[in-house]
C-alpha cells in the first residue's frame, strides 16, 4: 500500500528534474559511435579516392601544359634523375644539381625547385621571336636559343 502526502509517495525519493530520459545516454553513445563510424570509413576511402584522381600537372611522372604560349611538356626517363623536356617541339636540357634542385641549358645561373620551374623559367627567358635549338648541345654565348 502506498501512502501519499502532497502528491509524493512516502518512502520514494522525489525524481529530480534534471535527470535525463531514459534512453538518452543510449542515444548518445549511439551519436558517438555513428561519428568514430563516419571517421574510420573517410580514413579507409581516402587512399582509394586519392588514387583515382588524374595526375596533376607537373607531377613526379610529367607535365604538359601552355605556358606563355608555348607548348611545354616533360617526361621522366629510366634514369632517377633523367627529364626529357621539350619547349614547342624542341629539346631543352635540364640538369640535376648534387642539391637536388634542377637547372637548364638556358638559364643556367638559377636553380629550381621541379623541373617544371625550371621549364618555365628558360620560357621566361626566350624572347618573343627566339626559340631553343634543335641538338641539346650547348656551346656557350646565346645560352641555348637562336633568334
Amino acid at each position: 500500500m502506498v501512502v501519499s502526502v502532497s502528491g509524493v509517495a512516502v518512502g520514494a525519493e522525489p525524481v529530480a528534474k534534471s535527470q535525463a530520459r531514459p534512453g538518452s545516454a543510449r542515444s548518445g553513445r549511439r551519436d558517438l559511435m555513428r561519428g568514430l563510424l563516419a571517421a574510420v570509413g573517410a580514413l579507409a576511402l581516402a587512399p582509394v579516392v586519392a588514387a583515382s584522381r588524374p595526375p596533376q600537372k607537373g607531377d613526379e611522372l610529367g607535365f604538359e601544359e601552355t605556358y606563355r604560349g608555348r607548348r611545354i611538356r616533360g617526361t621522366k626517363t629510366s634514369g632517377a634523375a633523367q627529364w626529357h623536356v621539350t619547349v614547342d617541339g624542341r629539346s631543352l636540357h635540364l640538369m640535376r644539381r648534387a642539391d637536388g634542385t634542377w637547372l637548364s641549358m638556358v638559364d643556367h645561373y638559377r636553380s629550381y625547385a621541379t623541373p617544371l620551374d625550371a621549364t618555365r623559367a628558360a620560357v621566361d627567358e626566350l624572347g618573343p621571336g627566339q626559340r631553343l635549338r634543335e641538338s641539346e648541345t650547348h656551346t656557350g654565348g646565346h645560352h641555348g636559343v637562336r633568334p
